[in-house]
């Protein structure tokens, strides 16, 4: 007999938890926290400030930096086997290159780990790569991942994605456009649209 009391006791306590926990979720909805949340764990968007003023100080598109952000680090700031570091994965001999024709006189290795910092050296990157190509974004996102020298090779400006020989970054560049057009849906107020 108590261990049908305690069975229905639990089955009460469940069942209360589920109508709390429905409850819960409806008012997570209702109040959008719900979306947020999922557009958060799928499609990622941080320093959207430095993204929207290195997009109007550049001339590059802001959903096109959130996307590379989003392929090269998923927003984490991390180091790469191949000595990348940041957001937007810039190596060492890169980040010398942009701090060289950009003017500046102070960098120091560590300070690709600050996100204002790796993201306007990649935007910069990417600024050169697009002048380069004339602004085709599909060459200069293959010559920002396998190099300009493979770019130029597989085509330049004329460069077909699904005829670049290296998978990974065939991949890459299909993602990275891909995700381009969800930020520009998805974060449009954001990254200013």
């Amino acid at each position: 007999m108590r261990s049908k009391v305690r069975a229905r006791r639990r089955r009460a306590a469940w069942g209360g938890a589920a109508v709390l926990a429905g409850l819960g979720a409806a008012l997570l909805i209702a109040n959008g926290t719900f979306d947020h949340a999922i557009k958060e764990l799928t499609l990622p968007l941080h320093h959207e400030d430095v993204i929207r003023q290195q997009a109007g100080e550049k001339g590059v598109d802001a959903a096109l930096i959130a996307a590379v952000i989003y392929s090269e680090s998923k927003f984490s700031d991390q180091e790469s086997s191949a000595g990348a570091r940041g957001l937007m994965q810039i190596t060492p001999a890169a980040a010398k290159f942009i701090e060289k024709q950009s003017g500046g006189t102070t960098f120091k290795l560590n300070d690709l780990s600050d996100p204002e910092i790796n993201i306007r050296y990649g935007t910069f990157l990417l600024k050169e790569l697009l002048d380069r190509y004339d602004g085709d974004e599909a060459a200069a996102l293959a010559a920002y991942n396998a190099g300009p020298g493979n770019a130029d090779k597989w085509g330049g400006a004329d460069l077909n994605v699904e005829e670049i020989p290296f998978a990974e970054t065939r991949a890459y560049v299909e993602e990275v456009l891909e995700k381009q057009r969800e930020y520009h849906e998805k974060y449009g107020k954001e990254l200013g649209y």
